[in-house]
C-alpha cells in the first residue's frame, strides 16, 4: 500500500535558518500543488466561501471538464490543503485549517530582505 505524505505537514517557513532534506521536499511539493493557475482559482474560490464548496460549481467556473477538476482537487487534497466530505453523490471541499496556517507560515518573508 502507498501512502501519501502530506506535503503540508512537512513543510518549514522558507526564512528557516537551514530547510532539512524532507522541509524542503515538502516545502516545494506544497508550491507544486499550487504551481497550476486552474488550482489557485480552486483554492480562492473555497477560501471566500463561507461553506464547502461542491466540486460541481468548478466545471462551469473554470470552464474544466470534470475529470480535469477531479484531477485537481485531488493533488490539492493530496497535498494537504484540502478537506473532502462526500455528500450523496456528490463531494464538498474545504481548506484545512491548519494548512491556512502552515501556508501563510511558508510565504512569510516579511523582515528577511533588503
Amino acid at each position: 500500500m502507498n501512502v501519501t505524505i502530506e506535503a503540508v505537514a512537512c513543510c518549514a517557513p522558507l526564512r528557516a535558518s537551514m530547510l532539512t532534506a524532507a522541509e524542503a521536499e515538502g516545502t516545494a511539493e506544497l508550491f507544486k500543488a499550487l504551481g497550476d493557475p486552474a488550482r489557485v482559482r480552486i483554492v480562492n474560490v473555497i477560501a471566500t466561501a463561507s461553506e464547502p464548496v461542491c466540486a460541481c460549481v468548478f466545471n462551469e467556473s473554470l470552464g474544466l471538464s470534470q475529470p480535469t477538476v477531479s484531477h485537481h482537487l485531488k493533488k490539492l487534497t493530496d497535498a494537504g490543503l484540502l478537506e473532502r466530505e462526500q455528500r450523496g453523490k456528490w463531494a464538498y471541499f474545504s481548506l484545512k485549517p491548519e494548512a491556512v496556517e502552515v501556508l501563510a507560515a511558508v510565504a512569510d518573508l516579511k523582515g528577511v530582505c533588503c
